[in-house]
């Protein structure tokens, strides 16, 4: 996930008070007036004592602590397979999931996807369906003791499967759930891992 929180805002002309967000490649401010930064608009944003500061001038109270913590978030942003937990040497398994460069960064990061569905690391398994749901319960013996199932699904309107639906249907099988990451701009993923006792 992003980062969050609710702050003071000090604007070229004039202060404000709002939500602010930091979600993918762009940084989101909503209060009385509501403002994106992108790309080149995020270049020069920097952490000065307790703020956050833009490059146009745009302050955003955080606390200095908090201040460093997005500022390097922003300007040094994890890659998808970070944010997945992907680590070289992994064990990975890629069960219809239709992403063209998946494959590639896996072999780039050095945890090539695996055919054999037995001791894995990592499952990444697309679910748009109450069948494809069903079928959780099949997969989970393929996991290492410490292995996480991501369960792939399409998000916003093109969803047609819940959040709420995937966690319960993992949930039945003896997964919990500890994690959500934007996969893509149109897939999102949810992490489950094995019940700890």
């Amino acid at each position: 996930m992003g980062k969050d929180a609710t702050t003071r805002a000090i604007f070229p002309d004039g202060p404000d008070e709002g939500r602010l967000q930091f979600e993918g490649d762009k940084l989101l401010f909503r209060g009385a007036r509501r403002a994106v930064w992108t790309g080149e608009a995020l270049k020069g944003l920097r952490a000065e004592g307790e703020d956050l500061v833009l490059a146009d001038g745009a302050r955003f109270a955080l606390g200095a602590r908090a201040a460093a913590s997005w500022a390097q978030a922003i300007l040094n942003p994890k890659s998808r397979l970070d944010k997945l937990g992907v680590k070289p040497g992994m064990r990975v398994a890629v069960l219809g999931v239709e992403d063209a460069d998946l494959a590639q960064e896996l072999a780039d990061k050095g945890a090539a996807p695996v055919n054999a569905l037995s001791d894995l690391d990592l499952l990444f398994y697309a679910a748009d369906s109450a069948a494809e749901l069903a079928r959780i319960g099949e997969l989970v013996p393929a996991l290492a003791e410490r292995g996480a199932l991501w369960v792939v699904s399409r998000k916003g309107k093109a969803a047609t499967v819940k959040d709420v639906e995937v966690m319960a249907a993992a949930k039945s099988f003896g997964l919990v759930d500890n994690k959500v990451v934007g996969f893509s701009p149109t897939l999102t993923a949810l992490r489950f891992t094995l019940r700890r006792n």
